[in-house]
């Protein structure tokens, strides 16, 4: 998942850049990894070494077995995140865009570069739309793990349990384990998920009005519970 955020966040950014190269890329990169199986690529990332039996560095004696570095957990990351990132891309897309425009050009009246404003404004107001789907995806890709057996990578969840309860002729309490697992797992992953829709929904959904001391100082709600200030300064008070 860190490296399909990491792919994510870039080719949204690439996609919504005005470098038509850098859009093409991005375009060519979510198309692909979109349109082809989960599976089929994780045989892919298994055949590397059957592709590239040796590595070397051009113009010298030196190589070296692609066996030798290339570890079956290798090519499971690298299938499972760069599948992600085509997936996530659109979303952060779709989260970038329903920032509204006046944002981008308070930030350009006021001479803030454009990663600036992306890091300091526009990205922390999408989060709020992209935290809900990206904790789906999360949870969608725990359980596509048990995938990996295709890179192949043996020390899997379900591979091992389905290996133990096939070895004690036990298939079913063992598949009741997994499920026991991944249902644990899933349920850390929600509250992680709805306590981070909790903190970048705040100011959207009310919780601020209904609490306006919390986030403030002693001093600053001494003077609130005072009535010497209005809740809103930008009201005005009829007389």
């Amino acid at each position: 998942m860190a490296l399909g955020i990491l792919m994510a966040v870039t080719m949204a950014i690439m996609r919504m850049g005005t470098n038509p190269v850098l859009r093409a890329v991005s375009w060519v990169y979510i198309w692909f990894f979109r349109g082809t199986p989960i599976y089929t690529q994780l045989i892919f990332w298994g055949l590397v070494p059957v592709l590239y039996p040796k590595l070397s560095i051009p113009f010298s004696d030196w190589s070296i077995t692609t066996n030798d570095v290339w570890l079956a957990v290798y090519g499971a990351i690298l299938g499972l995140g760069l599948n992600e990132g085509a997936y996530l891309a659109e979303i952060v897309r779709g989260g970038l865009q329903s920032v509204d425009k006046g944002q981008w050009e308070a930030a350009n009246a006021l001479g803030m570069k454009r990663s600036t404003t992306l890091r300091r404004i526009v990205i922390p107001q999408a989060m709020r739309v992209i935290v809900p789907p990206t904790g789906n995806e999360t949870i969608s890709m725990l359980k596509t793990t048990s995938l990996v057996i295709a890179v192949p990578f043996s020390l899997e969840l379900n591979f091992v349990s389905n290996a133990i309860g096939n070895k004690m002729f036990l298939p079913i309490p063992l598949l009741i384990v997994a499920a026991l697992y991944y249902l644990v797992i899933t349920s850390i992953l929600m509250v992680g998920q709805t306590r981070l829709e909790a903190y970048y929904g705040k100011g959207f959904d009310g919780e601020r009005a209904a609490r306006p001391g919390r986030g403030m100082s002693r001093r600053q709600q001494s003077i609130l519970a005072a009535g010497t200030v209005k809740d809103d300064p930008t009201l005005e008070v009829t007389p």
